[in-house]
């Protein structure tokens, strides 16, 4: 398999740390050109100080991060503290970053790097809201057929919402950004919740990475002692899901995960239902087909990706 060169487009988040974790940790299979931060699980100030710490933890202070969109494209910030703590990193003490942030915006990078590489060759991989993606899209509409591929974090069908009743968070946060990405005909693929919650960081699966022994290890143990209160306490499950560590996984071990092709609209109208994926996953309308959503994944072989690539850092 040809290694993939991404951009990743994150809003940290102690999922987001683990998924740019296993993408550093991959350098057969991917090429990391650059970071993105978005507004999101905190707000821009943070998600891309968290984004250098994650890649200092790393140890690739080598790897550019930006900071893009401070906030939606047509609606105030939500944001997620209560899950992720009031830093978006909790549960490791991670050292204020050293490595500089890049001057430039971005948005702006995004657009640069697709119309300097060939086309078809880069992959975003969102991690958080699509509000970076789609203002590039917007910003430069000569850029969007120059993308491979989009992976993303997002949606949900069967496993409803977890921010709403009706809509997943990052999806939620940025409906309008979503719709755009969604329409923009690009090869979607997309991980939402009927995946993740199936990718669950259970105490043993969690000692495992505490066992690695390394730095890193012990941090993504700590990230994920911190996060699975949460979701523990709402779901009663048996421990934290890895949403965005899918991405990464699914660029390097694709087999991992089964899905279908279909019709995913966003809704952007309704506040009852607002940012709903709507996926039509039994093939009831005649709407083209625009993403592959993903139904399961192996999450034995997920788990074991995870932490063979965390012990290399």
């Amino acid at each position: 398999m040809d290694k993939r060169k991404i951009i990743i487009d994150t809003d940290p988040g102690q999922d987001d740390a683990v998924a740019i974790l296993l993408a550093l940790g991959s350098p057969e299979e991917i090429e990391v050109l650059g970071i993105t931060a978005v507004a999101g699980n905190v707000p821009l100030s943070l998600t891309e100080s968290n984004a250098r710490r994650v890649c200092e933890l790393a140890g690739r202070p080598d790897v550019k991060v930006f900071a893009g969109c401070d906030r939606p494209m047509g609606r105030p910030l939500v944001t997620a503290e209560h899950v992720h703590g009031e830093t978006g990193l909790n549960g490791p003490v991670l050292p204020d970053p050293t490595m500089p942030l890049q001057e430039q915006h971005g948005v702006d990078f995004i657009i640069d790097t697709l119309r300097a590489e060939a086309s078809g060759t880069v992959t975003l991989c969102p991690l958080g809201p699509l509000t970076n993606i789609a203002t590039a899209f917007e910003k430069a509409p000569d850029v969007v057929e120059k993308v491979q591929e989009i992976v993303l974090m997002g949606g949900a069908y069967f496993e409803v919402g977890n921010i709403t009743p009706a809509a997943e968070f990052n999806i939620y946060v940025d409906p309008q950004a979503a719709d755009i990405v969604f329409k923009s005909g690009v090869p979607i693929v997309v991980m939402p919740l009927d995946v993740t919650h199936k990718a669950l960081v259970t105490p043993a699966r969690n000692d495992a990475f505490r066992n690695i022994g390394n730095r890193v290890g012990i941090a993504v143990a700590e990230m994920t002692d911190f996060f699975e209160r949460f979701d523990k306490e709402k779901y009663g499950s048996d421990g934290a899901p890895l949403h965005d560590p899918c991405v990464t996984a699914y660029l390097i071990r694709p087999e991992l995960f089964k899905g279908r092709h279909i019709n995913v609209e966003i809704e952007t109208q309704s506040e009852l239902t607002m940012g709903m994926t709507v996926a039509d996953w039994w093939g009831v309308t005649d709407r083209p087909a625009n993403a592959t959503f993903m139904g399961d994944v192996d999450s034995d072989g997920f788990f074991a990706l995870i932490a063979e690539r965390i012990a290399r850092l």
